[in-house]
């Protein structure tokens, strides 16, 4: 569980990186990457916490990845 959780964290951290990558990009098609970028790993970040919250719920072992 403590992986998934570093996991979690770590795709938070990435996509608020992208995000501030974005805004400070001078090029239009570069900020535009980045923004689809940092919606992508929130989107899988979202998931992630969907999969630890039903892993808590039904006292399963997470998948090895």
């Amino acid at each position: 569980m403590k992986d998934l959780q570093k996991k979690l964290e770590k795709l938070l951290v990435e996509a608020e990186d992208c995000e501030l990558i974005g805004r400070l990009a001078s090029d239009v098609a570069k900020r535009e990457t980045f923004r689809r970028l940092s919606m992508q790993l929130r989107e899988m970040a979202e998931e992630l916490k969907q999969t630890i919250a039903q892993v808590a719920d039904d006292g399963i072992k997470p998948p090895m990845t």
